[in-house]
């Protein structure tokens, strides 16, 4: 029995290592890195820091997280990398739950498999929890200090603007280097994605040698090494463990108290969804399976929701990097959310 459940981790943590961390989690880190280390930290606070008008922040953290197709894993060196050039935490947490739950690769897929009224119902949801998580975030932690890193980060322009050209430019390739593997190749051997990443990141680091400083690439490299030490042993350790949850978790009794749209089948959506780790647009195909067998809207929208947005792995990383405190917060929060919102659309709007 313990071979077969250790076997089980290791299949789920080879899967993940072979799939995700050259196409999605390298340039996630990277990007993280350069936000820290080239975008001053004034831009940052004008645009999305605690004192803007949650009416600015809220509405373009979440906007911007559309075009972000990224795994609940993938998206944390992101938020952080925002949370830590001085984004507020509100709309730091804003990005870290939309870019999963409702990225437009996510959406399109879903409306493929599931239909239009089920990316209607997943976009809507996901925009009044991003609003209601940012507020509960902001006002949980308004007394927070700022995080020491963001104060210790050197501005990487020698004059007054938010970000100079290259640096611009630089940090315009590392969001094709993640998005373009996966917007172009959404079908297909997974070499192909890999080459798609490969030219990127070869035409990136090309253009950094060339255009960036020697001492300006040395303090993103070390800023990058950061976000990797602190986040992904614990991604690794979560994933592990989901392999081994998903090994016991029986698929008959899914099946059997997933069934309608009851407040105790939508909340069992919800804590599977936000226990298993999900690869984005995996989440749709897994959901249809179900309904299939007979789960209802309700709940199959919590999943949507919750599964590709939290996971085990993503909970460890937001403790690690966020802090324990804001990780009981957020996950909570979440979940019971998913859960407000699954019955509700499942019974009264689907």
């Amino acid at each position: 029995m313990l071979i077969e459940l250790l076997s089980a981790g290791m299949a789920a943590l080879n899967d993940y290592i072979a799939t995700h961390v050259l196409t999605c989690l390298v340039p996630a880190f990277l990007l993280a890195g350069a936000m820290v280390t080239f975008i001053r930290r004034e831009a940052i606070l004008a645009l999305l820091g605690e004192r803007v008008s949650k009416f600015k922040s809220f509405p373009l953290a979440a906007g911007s997280s559309f075009l972000v197709a990224a795994c609940s894993c993938t998206v944390i060196p992101v938020a952080s990398g925002l949370y830590y050039a001085g984004a507020g935490i509100g709309a730091a947490f804003i990005v870290l739950w939309v870019a999963p739950a409702s990225n437009i690769l996510a959406l399109t897929y879903t409306g493929t498999i599931l239909g239009g009224e089920m990316v209607v119902a997943r976009v809507v949801a996901s925009l009044l929890m991003a609003f209601v998580v940012g507020m509960v975030m902001s006002y949980a932690f308004r007394d927070a200090p700022q995080p020491p890193r963001a104060r210790a980060a050197a501005p990487a322009g020698k004059d007054d603007a938010f970000i100079d050209r290259k640096s611009l430019i630089l940090i315009g390739l590392l969001v094709l280097t993640l998005l373009l593997p996966n917007y172009l190749v959404q079908s297909g051997p997974y070499l192909l994605k890999v080459g798609v990443w490969a030219a990127l990141t070869l035409a990136t680091a090309a253009y950094a040698w060339w255009a960036i400083e020697r001492e300006q690439l040395q303090l993103w490299m070390q800023e990058t090494w950061w976000f990797v030490r602190i986040i992904f042993p614990l991604l690794l350790a979560g994933v592990f463990v989901v392999g081994i949850v998903g090994y016991l978790l029986p698929e008959a009794w899914v099946r059997e108290w997933l069934g309608g749209n009851s407040l105790l089948a939508t909340f069992l959506a919800t804590l599977i969804g936000s226990i298993t780790y999900f690869a984005t647009m995996t989440e749709a195909p897994f959901v249809h399976t179900l309904m299939g067998l007979g789960m209802g809207k309700g709940p199959a929208l919590a999943l949507l929701l919750c599964g590709p947005g939290l996971s085990l792995p993503n909970w460890l990383a937001i403790a690690r990097v966020f802090g324990v405190r804001q990780a009981l917060v957020y996950v909570p929060t979440i979940m019971v959310l998913s859960t407000a919102v699954g019955w509700f659309f499942g019974n009264f709007i689907l």
